[in-house]
């Protein structure tokens, strides 16, 4: 197993990451530690960081030094972003840093900030075409990627703490002031005729991002806390925008989700967004949980396991990782449920009639359905749900990932009891919830073909006339334990689909 701590001191605040690598591919994030150091405005008027910025950065890598060491790192991966490297002494600060720590910080250049925010981005989006913008306190980097690919960046020296002190806008912004922030910032904008994406969603990498969905999600009495993901539409954050633009210092301080150390900087960072959705045209706004570190990680990880440095298919990769992860989990036997799970999916459309796009979250659910055994066997299929509605599945929307949970959480029979938080009550429809129980019924009887866990019915054949449903099997020997258990789900079958199930045992081909 190797540690691998990865560093970002940006121009508001110092972050550290430290995640476990397993020999067998699985990784996971272990600590996580965040310092506000606000370098933007520890800068003199000669472009000269204070001895102040020195004094703060230099106590806060000796912090995060302490750290790995505690965790044993055995890599550390440690950037400098836009305060550091536009100031006149960065280079200086760097050596003060290694020379007292023992930590060798590079300052990386805009476009290698944007790469790598970029590449944090795609691996954990399931976003085809947009624009990103990675929104810190002294710069924004913007990228434009299409079929996934990178086309276009670049980094401006705009970010919300700079932005705040160019424009004293740290207690109000009245209308005028409003103006020429939004002048200055459009007039920079206007000079790169690229970010003009009309159809395009924006997606917002960095603190103010983060804030502001938070925000949004409280304003709304959203039932979920997560941020990677939420998106929202641009007349949604006009609305936000025009309330928060009313408000002085004291009263931002009381506003759900916005925290103390952000409310003097958020105004800017907000104009900055909505400069960004005027100029692009984006009819929405994507927050994105993962940027510069996530970036950072998969480039080592992806030279480390010579694996694709982007994913093919997010979802797999992620779905993959937990099934490393849960090392108890019998991958042969999930593997198999999953492919008679999606057999009977195939072939069954016309009786279940769901569109194909669930076929993913049957594969998820079926591919996980047993990782809750790592918690307590009794109840396994209650910690499989848990574990998969709180997982880092890329890929998948919010929904989408409730509705898997809740796949898992009735395989072994249908009980709403599991599912009485307020996630499930306030996001899933009546429609949903008889969605569910038609996968949740067909990973049933794929459980069921496999009970023993030995593969003995290795072949299905499902069919369908217009009075039943037939399941043919093909197996080594006579599956005597897994025709008891399907005998099980017979009235469950009935009652879902309105047809009879016959399961008839053919002979071995």
């Amino acid at each position: 197993m190797q540690r691998i701590a990865i560093i970002d001191i940006g121009s508001n605040s110092a972050r550290l990451v430290i995640s476990h690598l397993y020999k067998n591919g699985a990784y996971n994030m272990v600590y996580n530690q965040k310092e506000a150091l606000r370098l933007s405005q520890k800068v003199n008027d000669r472009n000269l960081l204070t001895e102040e910025a020195f004094r703060s950065t230099i106590e806060t890598m000796k912090s995060f030094a302490y750290m790995c060491k505690i965790y044993q790192a055995d890599k550390t991966i440690a950037v400098a972003t836009a305060a550091i490297r536009n100031s006149q002494n960065g280079a200086e600060l760097v050596a003060r840093v290694a020379e007292e720590t023992g930590i060798q910080l590079h300052i990386i250049s805009g476009n290698t900030e944007a790469y790598f925010s970029y590449l944090g981005v795609i691996n954990t989006l399931n976003v085809k075409d947009g624009i990103i913008f990675d929104l810190g306190g002294g710069s924004t980097e913007l990228i434009l990627f299409k079929d996934r690919k990178i086309l276009e960046s670049v980094s401006l020296p705009i970010g919300a703490v700079n932005t705040t002190a160019m424009f004293n806008t740290r207690n109000v912004m009245p209308p005028n002031v409003y103006s020429d922030v939004s002048f200055f910032i459009t007039s920079r904008l206007d000079q790169y005729p690229w970010i003009k994406q009309a159809g395009l969603p924006l997606i917002g990498v960095g603190g103010t991002a983060r804030t502001v969905a938070k925000i949004i999600q409280r304003s709304k009495k959203y039932p979920a806390t997560k941020i990677h993901n939420y998106a929202y539409t641009m007349q949604v954050y006009r609305d936000f925008f025009n309330k928060l633009r009313s408000t002085n210092l004291e009263q931002r301080k009381k506003i759900s989700g916005l925290s103390s150390e952000r409310s003097d900087i958020i105004l800017a960072g907000s104009s900055i967004i909505r400069c960004l959705l005027e100029a692009t045209g984006a009819p929405k706004l994507i927050t994105s949980g993962c940027g510069l570190r996530e970036g950072l990680f998969y480039d080592y990880y992806s030279k480390s396991f010579k694996v694709p440095l982007i994913a093919p298919d997010i979802l797999a990769r992620s779905r993959e990782n937990m099934l490393k992860l849960y090392e108890k989990t019998d991958s042969t036997h999930a593997r198999h449920i999953a492919h008679l799970a999606l057999s009977m999916f195939d072939s069954w459309k016309e009786l279940h009639g769901l569109r194909q796009s669930y076929r993913r979250l049957l594969e998820t659910a079926a591919l996980l359905h047993d990782i809750g055994i790592t918690i307590n066997f009794y109840s396994h299929a209650r910690h499989s749900a848990y574990m998969i509605q709180n997982a880092k599945l890329f890929g998948l929307t919010h929904k989408e990932q409730l509705i898997t949970a809740a796949i898992a959480g009735w395989h072994n029979g249908i009980s709403k009891s599991y599912f009485k938080d307020r996630f499930y009550k306030d996001m899933l429809t009546e429609d949903n919830w008889a969605t569910i129980n038609k996968l949740a019924l067909l990973l049933a009887l794929a459980e069921s073909l496999d009970y023993t866990e030995t593969t003995q019915i290795h072949i299905i054949q499902p069919t369908l006339n217009k009075k039943s449903a037939l399941l043919k099997l093909y197996a080594q020997g006579i599956p005597s334990i897994e025709m008891h258990q399907i005998k099980g789900h017979l009235a469950w079958f009935k009652k879902s689909f309105g047809v009879d199930l016959t399961v008839e045992l053919a002979t071995e081909k």
